[in-house]
């Protein structure tokens, strides 16, 4: 989700960013692993560990190998001993399926990126190409793709790389989403001509106004400045998640904004859509607070987290397709949104160029 949903990708990368937990500093655990290292990883270990290509493909070395097989007996001793299970590394100990570590956040991620690919080709075939917003609507699903590919990478595998790029994508979806609310927000675009008999053609030369490509060249440097902090400064998980969500919280004040002044200008519920969407966000989170162990080994509460990002992903595409009749002037964008369903009449639409 992307304009609407700022603040959630914040989340996004977010999974693991302790790396001391209680699991980690229990004897148990400690001599389970060390145990496990010199009796199957060394070269003269008598019960050596022999990974499958698959697993080794993923990255799994026999440390590593060790650590989880230790994840899972410590949980079963903790469990036999009426003891709360622990997490390991910042993390819930979660069954692995051929080298997957968190497999319903990797489902779930591929779900939200199947989201915006899907919108990416319904705003290809249905928006015309008179819309001024209609490239960076095109960019907004590349980024919420490249964001949620990474996520489920991660996930797959966590790994110091993955993490890295799982973070540098949910950043860069904030980021855009933030940069793209006032464009639409505060009309940074000059509005399509309307011609006798109703034909709309694009604006002669730039589509936008000066401040939107002030506003774009501040963003930039602001992401290449995080990242560049990140990368070379200090890797900081504090500042990571106060930059995020201070961009994804001012994204979401905008469209909130945007939803009640388009409410009161046309009296229509439909037009909170977005501020309800942001409203649907906001409550999921309250699933990060849960923070249960994984239910059978594989769902916590980060994946079905992941998982309420979907529906808002789905419906902000149909809000965008509504909203273009607004932009373009056909009808009262949101308020004809029954109109979107005639496909014939999105085609009629969409050919109305110059």
């Amino acid at each position: 989700m992307r304009p609407l949903a700022a603040l959630a990708l914040c989340l996004c990368g977010l999974a693991g960013t302790a790396y001391a937990s209680r699991g980690d500093r229990l004897p148990y655990f400690q001599e389970c692993v060390q145990n496990c290292i010199t009796d199957s990883c060394q070269a003269t270990s008598p019960n050596p560990i022999v990974l499958p290509n698959y697993l080794s493909l993923l990255s799994w070395t026999c440390p590593a190998e060790c650590d989880y097989r230790c994840q899972h007996q410590t949980t079963a001793y903790l469990t036999e001993n009426n003891l709360p299970i622990e997490q390991f590394h910042g993390k819930w100990p979660f069954h692995r399926l051929l080298g997957t570590q968190e497999l319903a956040s990797v489902l779930f991620s591929l779900l939200n990126l199947y989201a915006h690919w899907n919108g990416m080709m319904t705003l290809n075939r249905r928006l015309p190409k008179q819309h001024p917003l209609r490239h960076l609507y095109r960019c907004y699903s590349y980024v919420g793709i490249w964001c949620w590919f990474w996520s489920a990478v991660f996930h797959t595998r966590d790994l110091l790389w993955t993490e890295r790029m799982d973070y540098f994508g949910a950043g860069a979806n904030v980021l855009y989403g933030l940069f793209l609310a006032p464009v639409r927000v505060f009309e940074g675009y000059y509005p399509p001509k309307k011609r006798a008999g109703g034909q709309v053609v694009k604006q002669q030369g730039s589509e936008f106004k000066p401040w939107v490509y002030v506003w774009a060249t501040l963003c930039a440097a602001g992401y290449i400045a995080h990242i560049y902090y990140l990368s070379f400064v200090e890797w900081s998980y504090t500042y990571n998640m106060m930059a995020n969500v201070a961009a994804g919280a001012t994204g979401n004040l905008l469209w909130s904004y945007f939803s009640v002044k388009q409410y009161r200008r046309k009296g229509n519920a439909r037009n909170l859509w977005p501020g309800l969407c942001v409203m649907w966000i906001i409550a999921a989170m309250g699933l990060e607070l849960l923070d249960f162990p994984p239910i059978w080994g594989v769902f916590d509460a980060h994946c079905l987290w992941h998982l309420m990002t979907v529906w808002p992903t789905m419906w902000w595409y149909v809000f965008l397709l509504a909203d273009a009749r607004d932009v373009l002037g056909y009808g009262d964008g949101i308020e004809d949104l029954g109109v979107l369903g005639d496909e014939a009449e999105m085609v009629k639409w969409k050919d109305r160029e110059e």
